[in-house]
């Protein structure tokens, strides 16, 4: 199979769908890959080094376009992108389509078969191409958080870890996923005094059992929300429903009931934002301001740390990819149920359920899908 990656255009992404380590595996295994030249070099990877590893670099993402017969990257097509992609062809991204109905509506007229990482399942129940960036970005929240909590930056004033003498910040993490998870490890070792809401007592368990003191845990009701932020410092949102829109836990009028300068971090922007404030943002402008609580909604998170980001889905992204690879689309997925979950469009046909109903689109079966 012919393998393309091009550069990732969205603003400030800095992340590339393959490694040199990946483009090796593919050669090795008689692939020919495509890079465009440039595409690695945000997050340390020089064309050089995709030279050595057996790969093509070219000049230009429209011949990565025009040759692949997979195109393989990190976010999702943008708009000229879009224009670019053909049918048949298959596309393996992040894509996120639920909030995005134009990107769903010109995925489905170029007639492609596009895959997105951040539906493949595993057999645990998990969404292990999109775990990886979880864990970075809800490592990165608190971090991000504690800055836009910092006065220049229209917070409150507040050090996370605080001094002795002087109270930590108060964070809430609403989800106890992944995601969340991580944000409440990252926040409670700056010092500060956590709780994570969820509305799964098996999860709320889980947490308390391994963490223990390390951050506490609530059960994730609209009142004990609203009475929560009105403390809080920060609140973090890490909520989220598999390919489809996130809920909006927090409402405008309810900004009136919190302090001044707090800080509300959406990781769950990607899939619309699980605050009603919630736009997303760039990381050259990541913050906006609200009825005077600061807003982080900036839709790449990971971006920011991109070589780790890179490596870290890289990982995880490469057996699919070989999969693809070795047996093409139709029946890598017709025998792995997991990778045919990431199915969300193909030959003009909307194929996840989640996002038909989000948008209010009709869904061919996945399966169904395998047979057109």
């Amino acid at each position: 199979m012919l393998i393309g990656c091009p550069k990732e255009i969205k603003p400030q992404e800095f992340r590339v769908g393959m490694t040199p380590a990946a483009a090796q595996e593919a050669v090795d295994a008689s692939h020919q890959v495509l890079i465009e030249a440039g595409a690695g070099m945000g997050a340390g990877f020089e064309d050089e080094a995709y030279r050595a590893a057996g790969a093509e670099i070219v000049d230009s993402a429209q011949e990565v376009f025009a040759r692949a017969e997979m195109v393989v990257k990190v976010k999702e097509p943008q708009a000229v992108e879009r224009r670019m992609l053909r049918e048949g062809q298959v596309l393996f991204t992040y894509l996120h389509l639920a909030p995005d109905p134009e990107q769903t509506r010109e995925l489905i007229d170029s007639g492609c078969t596009a895959i997105a990482y951040e539906t493949v399942t595993d057999r645990t129940g998990g969404l292990p191409l999109l775990a990886p960036m979880s864990e970075v970005a809800g490592r990165l929240a608190p971090q991000m958080g504690a800055w836009s909590l910092q006065k220049a930056n229209g917070g409150r004033g507040v050090l996370m870890g605080g001094v002795p003498g002087v109270p930590p910040a108060r964070v809430i993490v609403i989800g106890g996923g992944v995601v969340g998870t991580h944000a409440a490890r990252i926040a409670a070792g700056m010092g500060a005094d956590v709780i994570v809401f969820d509305r799964s007592l098996p999860r709320l368990r889980y947490l308390d059992d391994v963490f223990g003191e390390r951050f506490k845990t609530g059960y994730s009701s609209g009142a004990a929300l609203a009475e929560a932020i009105t403390q809080a410092d920060m609140v973090i949102g890490a909520v989220l429903i598999p390919g489809a829109a996130a809920p909006k836990l927090v409402t405008r009028a309810q900004l009136a009931t919190m302090k001044p300068g707090a800080v509300l971090v959406d990781v769950a922007i990607d899939q619309g934002g699980c605050f009603e404030t919630s736009r997303p943002t760039t990381h050259h402008e990541p913050i906006y301001e609200v009825d005077g609580i600061v807003h982080y909604c900036v839709a790449n998170m990971p971006g920011a740390v991109a070589r780790t980001s890179t490596q870290a889905l890289g990982n995880a992204t490469l057996p699919f990819l070989m999969a693809l690879a070795n047996k093409g689309w139709r029946l890598a997925c017709s025998e792995d149920e997991h990778l045919l979950a990431g199915l969300n469009v193909h030959a003009g046909r909307l194929t996840y359920e989640a996002v038909g109903t989000a948008l209010g689109l009709p869904v061919t079966n996945a399966r169904e899908a395998l047979r057109l």
